[in-house]
């Protein structure tokens, strides 16, 4: 019997990605600067010792990812990675490990009562301006769901901003677009068999008057 092998085979990274990790490193290492430039690729395949085309690849890579970018001279420059760029890597790795909705539920509840207690503390005036001119525009599409759900949505990202905590910001939002996800097509089910059954659709995402209500009261504890 031929026993069990010690060791696994190793996985031997491609050269470009392997170009795209050491740029990845420098960038969040702090080691290049937002804005400063990467050189160009020529350069780079001078210092990786790899052709254009190689490197070409590991920037596409980084482009996609959102933490480089041409600037108007096409030179190649680092910059920071954006919420909905991370949001999005990382709401697709929750949908890959099998994320149950009660799972992203719980998650989105305990986000939320953060999100709200920091805001309450900290939310600066400009902050509330914001909250409140949502609240304002909510009440004027109270008769359009499709709005009502959108204002409902903003009003959300407004408080996780209010709280002045960058980690809250982007802790919810992958979350965040998941969850709505699941409701929205949550709701297109409820909705067909409603209509079928010759009944009136569901209401949607903060289409319920105490739910407005409560983002009044939030907000009016964030102006103490």
């Amino acid at each position: 019997m031929t026993a069990a092998p010690l060791f696994r085979q190793i996985d031997v990274a491609p050269a470009y990605q392997k170009v795209a990790d050491a740029i990845e490193r420098e960038i969040v290492n702090g080691r290049i600067k937002p804005g400063e430039p990467i050189g160009t690729e020529l350069e780079l395949g001078r210092q990786f010792g790899v052709n254009r085309s190689t490197v070409r690849e590991g920037i596409r890579v980084l482009e996609e990812g959102g933490l480089i970018r041409r600037d108007s001279s096409r030179r190649l420059q680092a910059c920071l990675l954006r919420y909905n760029k991370l949001a999005t890597r990382l709401s697709r790795a929750l949908v890959l490990h099998e994320v149950t909705f009660r799972e992203l539920y719980e998650a989105s509840i305990m986000l939320e009562v953060a999100s709200i207690e920091c805001a309450v503390e900290r939310a600066t005036a400009e902050n509330t301006a914001e909250l409140a001119d949502n609240l304002k525009r909510s009440e004027e599409v109270v008769s359009d769901p499709a709005s009502l759900a959108e204002l409902d949505a903003e009003f959300h990202v407004l408080l996780a901003k209010a709280s002045q905590n960058r980690v809250l910001q982007l802790a919810r939002e992958p979350a965040a677009q998941l969850f709505f996800s699941y409701h929205r097509n949550d709701r297109r089910r409820r909705h067909a068999r409603r209509i079928a059954a010759g009944r009136s659709p569901p209401p949607s995402v903060g289409c319920d008057p105490a739910a407005r209500q409560g983002n009044r009261r939030i907000v009016d504890a964030a102006r103490l």
